[in-house]
Protein backbone atom coordinates (compact mmCIF):
# COMPACT_ATOMS: atom_id res chain seq x y z
CA UNK A 1 0.00 0.00 0.00
CA UNK A 2 3.08 2.03 0.75
CA UNK A 3 4.04 1.96 -2.63
CA UNK A 4 1.09 2.84 -4.17
CA UNK A 5 0.60 6.04 -1.98
CA UNK A 6 4.14 7.43 -3.16
CA UNK A 7 3.48 6.50 -6.64
CA UNK A 8 0.23 8.59 -6.56
CA UNK A 9 2.28 11.30 -5.10
CA UNK A 10 5.30 11.24 -7.43
CA UNK A 11 2.63 11.43 -10.29
CA UNK A 12 0.56 14.85 -8.64
CA UNK A 13 3.61 15.93 -7.43
CA UNK A 14 5.87 15.77 -11.06
CA UNK A 15 3.32 18.49 -12.60
CA UNK A 16 2.66 20.93 -10.01
CA UNK A 17 6.28 21.30 -9.69
CA UNK A 18 6.47 21.82 -13.40
CA UNK A 19 3.78 24.85 -12.76
CA UNK A 20 5.21 26.27 -10.20
CA UNK A 21 8.96 26.24 -11.21
CA UNK A 22 7.68 28.02 -14.58
CA UNK A 23 5.87 30.86 -12.43
CA UNK A 24 8.97 30.95 -9.86
CA UNK A 25 11.63 31.69 -12.71
CA UNK A 26 9.39 34.09 -15.10
CA UNK A 27 8.39 35.94 -12.47
CA UNK A 28 11.64 36.11 -11.00
CA UNK A 29 13.46 36.97 -14.53
CA UNK A 30 10.80 39.39 -15.39
CA UNK A 31 10.95 41.29 -12.14
CA UNK A 32 14.81 41.56 -11.79
CA UNK A 33 14.98 42.36 -15.80
CA UNK A 34 12.44 45.48 -14.62
CA UNK A 35 14.53 46.64 -11.82
CA UNK A 36 17.37 46.43 -14.32
CA UNK A 37 15.22 48.47 -16.98
CA UNK A 38 14.01 51.25 -14.61
CA UNK A 39 17.28 51.81 -12.42
CA UNK A 40 15.45 50.82 -8.60
CA UNK A 41 14.29 47.69 -6.65
CA UNK A 42 11.30 46.96 -4.64
CA UNK A 43 11.77 43.88 -2.72
CA UNK A 44 8.18 43.16 -2.33
CA UNK A 45 7.83 42.51 -5.79
CA UNK A 46 10.28 39.26 -5.38
CA UNK A 47 7.98 38.06 -2.73
CA UNK A 48 5.57 35.99 -5.17
CA UNK A 49 8.27 34.31 -7.50
CA UNK A 50 9.96 33.12 -4.11
CA UNK A 51 6.77 31.30 -3.06
CA UNK A 52 6.33 29.31 -5.89
CA UNK A 53 9.96 28.56 -5.77
CA UNK A 54 10.02 27.69 -2.11
CA UNK A 55 6.86 25.66 -2.71
CA UNK A 56 8.11 23.63 -5.10
CA UNK A 57 11.78 23.06 -3.21
CA UNK A 58 9.43 21.54 -0.32
CA UNK A 59 7.29 18.94 -2.72
CA UNK A 60 10.51 17.56 -3.88
CA UNK A 61 12.43 17.65 -1.03
CA UNK A 62 9.52 15.12 0.92
CA UNK A 63 9.05 13.10 -2.16
CA UNK A 64 13.04 12.96 -2.24
CA UNK A 65 13.94 12.57 1.44
CA UNK A 66 10.84 10.43 3.39
CA UNK A 67 11.31 7.03 3.75
CA UNK A 68 8.28 5.88 2.79
CA UNK A 69 8.67 4.54 -0.72
CA UNK A 70 11.63 4.67 -3.94
CA UNK A 71 8.43 4.28 -6.27
CA UNK A 72 7.79 8.13 -5.48
CA UNK A 73 11.03 10.19 -6.75
CA UNK A 74 10.99 7.17 -9.29
CA UNK A 75 7.91 8.13 -10.80
CA UNK A 76 8.35 11.88 -10.60
CA UNK A 77 11.65 11.76 -11.70
CA UNK A 78 11.07 9.98 -15.00
CA UNK A 79 8.17 12.56 -15.57
CA UNK A 80 10.67 15.36 -15.42
CA UNK A 81 13.18 14.20 -17.46
CA UNK A 82 11.16 12.89 -20.11
CA UNK A 83 10.72 16.32 -22.21
CA UNK A 84 14.44 17.33 -21.84
CA UNK A 85 15.47 14.01 -23.20
CA UNK A 86 12.83 14.25 -25.49
CA UNK A 87 14.46 17.29 -26.99
CA UNK A 88 18.00 15.24 -28.14
CA UNK A 89 15.43 13.12 -30.69
CA UNK A 90 12.89 15.48 -31.89
CA UNK A 91 13.10 18.64 -30.29
CA UNK A 92 10.02 20.65 -32.31
CA UNK A 93 7.98 18.07 -31.82
CA UNK A 94 8.51 18.09 -27.90
CA UNK A 95 7.96 22.29 -28.17
CA UNK A 96 4.87 21.78 -30.01
CA UNK A 97 3.60 19.59 -27.21
CA UNK A 98 4.26 22.04 -24.92
CA UNK A 99 1.40 23.95 -23.97
CA UNK A 100 1.37 27.53 -24.26
CA UNK A 101 -0.19 31.07 -23.82
CA UNK A 102 -1.67 29.57 -20.35
CA UNK A 103 -2.19 32.24 -17.83
CA UNK A 104 -2.39 31.43 -13.20
CA UNK A 105 -3.90 34.09 -11.74
CA UNK A 106 -2.89 36.54 -14.14
CA UNK A 107 0.34 35.58 -14.57
CA UNK A 108 1.78 34.15 -17.54
CA UNK A 109 2.94 30.31 -17.78
CA UNK A 110 5.61 29.63 -20.11
CA UNK A 111 5.78 25.91 -19.84
CA UNK A 112 8.71 25.63 -22.10
CA UNK A 113 11.02 27.68 -20.33
CA UNK A 114 12.05 25.18 -17.25
CA UNK A 115 12.62 22.66 -20.05
CA UNK A 116 14.53 25.14 -22.88
CA UNK A 117 17.04 25.95 -19.96
CA UNK A 118 17.45 22.28 -18.35
CA UNK A 119 16.18 23.09 -14.86
CA UNK A 120 13.47 20.07 -14.86
CA UNK A 121 16.03 17.64 -16.37
CA UNK A 122 18.27 18.89 -13.15
CA UNK A 123 15.67 17.78 -10.43
CA UNK A 124 14.98 14.79 -12.26
CA UNK A 125 18.06 13.58 -12.25
CA UNK A 126 18.54 14.61 -8.59
CA UNK A 127 15.12 12.53 -7.86
CA UNK A 128 16.33 9.07 -9.35
CA UNK A 129 19.33 9.60 -7.33
CA UNK A 130 17.59 9.24 -4.54
CA UNK A 131 15.89 5.98 -5.42
CA UNK A 132 19.44 4.30 -5.37
CA UNK A 133 19.54 5.11 -1.39
CA UNK A 134 19.20 1.62 0.54
CA UNK A 135 17.48 2.77 3.35
CA UNK A 136 14.51 3.55 1.29
CA UNK A 137 14.02 -0.15 -0.04
CA UNK A 138 13.48 -0.76 3.86
CA UNK A 139 10.51 -0.73 5.64
CA UNK A 140 9.70 1.06 8.80
CA UNK A 141 10.32 -0.76 12.07
CA UNK A 142 7.34 -1.53 13.82
CA UNK A 143 6.90 0.13 17.41
CA UNK A 144 6.97 -2.21 19.65
CA UNK A 145 4.58 -2.19 22.20
CA UNK A 146 5.58 -3.01 25.86
CA UNK A 147 3.53 -6.15 27.24
CA UNK A 148 1.46 -4.80 30.50
CA UNK A 149 3.05 -5.91 33.37
CA UNK A 150 0.54 -8.10 36.22
CA UNK A 151 0.00 -6.17 39.42
CA UNK A 152 2.49 -8.38 41.97
CA UNK A 153 0.80 -11.00 44.27
CA UNK A 154 3.03 -10.68 47.29
CA UNK A 155 0.35 -13.72 48.98
CA UNK A 156 2.01 -15.97 46.18
CA UNK A 157 5.27 -15.10 45.42
CA UNK A 158 6.37 -16.61 42.58
CA UNK A 159 9.15 -19.29 42.70
CA UNK A 160 13.09 -19.51 42.61
CA UNK A 161 14.49 -19.45 39.00
CA UNK A 162 17.66 -21.35 40.60
CA UNK A 163 18.02 -24.75 41.60
CA UNK A 164 17.76 -24.99 45.57
CA UNK A 165 18.92 -28.99 45.71
CA UNK A 166 21.94 -28.12 45.95
CA UNK A 167 21.78 -25.99 49.56
CA UNK A 168 23.01 -27.66 52.72
CA UNK A 169 20.48 -29.28 55.20
CA UNK A 170 19.45 -27.93 58.07
CA UNK A 171 20.77 -28.23 61.56
CA UNK A 172 24.39 -27.48 63.26
CA UNK A 173 27.36 -26.45 60.86
CA UNK A 174 29.68 -29.87 60.56
CA UNK A 175 33.26 -29.59 62.71
CA UNK A 176 34.82 -30.35 59.34
CA UNK A 177 34.39 -27.42 57.99
CA UNK A 178 36.97 -24.76 58.62
CA UNK A 179 34.67 -21.74 58.38
CA UNK A 180 32.04 -23.69 60.39
CA UNK A 181 34.27 -24.37 63.31
CA UNK A 182 32.86 -23.07 66.99
CA UNK A 183 34.20 -19.92 68.62
CA UNK A 184 36.36 -21.14 71.99
CA UNK A 185 38.20 -19.08 74.52
CA UNK A 186 41.71 -20.70 73.58
CA UNK A 187 41.67 -23.01 76.95
CA UNK A 188 43.04 -26.14 75.75
CA UNK A 189 40.52 -29.23 76.09
CA UNK A 190 40.90 -31.49 79.60
CA UNK A 191 41.89 -34.32 78.16
CA UNK A 192 45.11 -32.50 76.63
CA UNK A 193 48.29 -33.86 78.16
CA UNK A 194 50.60 -30.84 79.76
CA UNK A 195 53.88 -30.76 80.50
CA UNK A 196 55.16 -30.59 84.38
CA UNK A 197 56.55 -27.01 85.19
CA UNK A 198 60.33 -27.16 86.27
CA UNK A 199 61.16 -26.71 90.28
CA UNK A 200 63.66 -24.99 91.97
CA UNK A 201 66.39 -27.69 94.39
CA UNK A 202 67.13 -26.69 97.64
CA UNK A 203 70.91 -25.25 96.84
CA UNK A 204 69.82 -22.45 94.45
CA UNK A 205 69.74 -18.89 95.55
CA UNK A 206 66.31 -17.36 95.44
CA UNK A 207 67.47 -14.49 93.38
CA UNK A 208 69.31 -16.51 90.82
CA UNK A 209 67.40 -16.38 87.26
CA UNK A 210 64.31 -18.90 87.02
CA UNK A 211 64.86 -21.78 85.69
CA UNK A 212 64.31 -22.99 81.92
CA UNK A 213 62.92 -25.71 80.20
CA UNK A 214 65.32 -28.42 79.85
CA UNK A 215 68.54 -26.88 82.09
CA UNK A 216 70.16 -28.68 85.00
CA UNK A 217 71.12 -27.36 88.32
CA UNK A 218 73.89 -26.17 88.99
CA UNK A 219 75.08 -28.66 91.37
CA UNK A 220 73.81 -31.82 89.19
CA UNK A 221 76.59 -34.35 88.21
CA UNK A 222 76.82 -33.53 84.62
CA UNK A 223 77.61 -29.88 85.21
CA UNK A 224 81.14 -31.15 87.06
Amino acid sequence: MRHLWSFLAGLVVAPVTWVLITLGQDGSGRTVDRWVEIGTYSTANLIEPAVYLGIAGILLGLVGTLRTSPVGPLVAGLLLITPYVGMFIAPFTVLDWIPSGWKVLGDPLPLRQPVQNGTLFLIGVLLLMAVFSVRRWRRWPQPVTAAESAPADYDNPPPPSYATSDWPPAGPPARSEPDTVPLTLGYPDLDTPTEPLPRRTGTESPWSAPPRYGAKPENSPDNR
